[in-house]
């Protein structure tokens, strides 16, 4: 009776883990028109961080959401920013963020209030470590890319205590 092939991974095949947590806000299908009918893709939109003031926003195209998915997560990773947390894992100060007809603000909460976020900011507070938050959507569209990068602008303005 034969026995079945051990297999060994290589240390160059084994998937190191990330320190990065990813999360897909958004996958999408689009089509384009050729001759022999229409020609599907897909476009997602994903948001990477440490949990500890890193994080980052990127979009993908492929043809299939696996290849979207890992183009959006290359490109989050090189878009990465740092922001500043205090000592209860709160925004420093109140920042508001605009990208075409997306309005976002976010506020400092106290200790203990926890995550009022909804849509993409919740999931990219959570990512970035932030712990307590108040924000709002106050922009005229329900389009989550833009709000998403929305609060990603009104991050980037944050300022640390220095």
């Amino acid at each position: 009776m034969a026995r079945p092939r051990e297999r060994k991974l290589n240390s160059e095949h084994e998937r190191e883990r990330s320190e990065f947590d990813q999360r897909v806000l958004d996958i999408r299908r689009t089509a384009r028109v050729v001759a022999g009918g229409r020609r599907f893709s897909f476009r997602a939109a994903v948001v990477v961080g440490n949990r500890k003031g890193r994080i980052g926003f990127g979009i993908g195209k492929g043809v299939d959401v696996s290849t979207a998915v890992e183009k959006a997560v290359h490109k989050a990773k090189k878009e990465l920013i740092n922001i500043p947390l205090t000592k209860i894992f709160s925004i420093p100060h109140g920042v508001r963020g605009k990208v075409s007809a997306a309005r976002v603000m976010l506020k400092p909460a106290a200790e203990g209030r926890g995550l009022m976020a909804g849509g993409p900011i919740r999931a990219i507070a959570d990512l970035a470590g932030i712990k307590n938050l108040t924000a709002k959507i106050l922009g005229r569209t329900p389009n989550k890319l833009n709000n998403a990068k929305a609060a990603m602008e009104a991050l980037k303005k944050l300022k640390g205590f220095v």
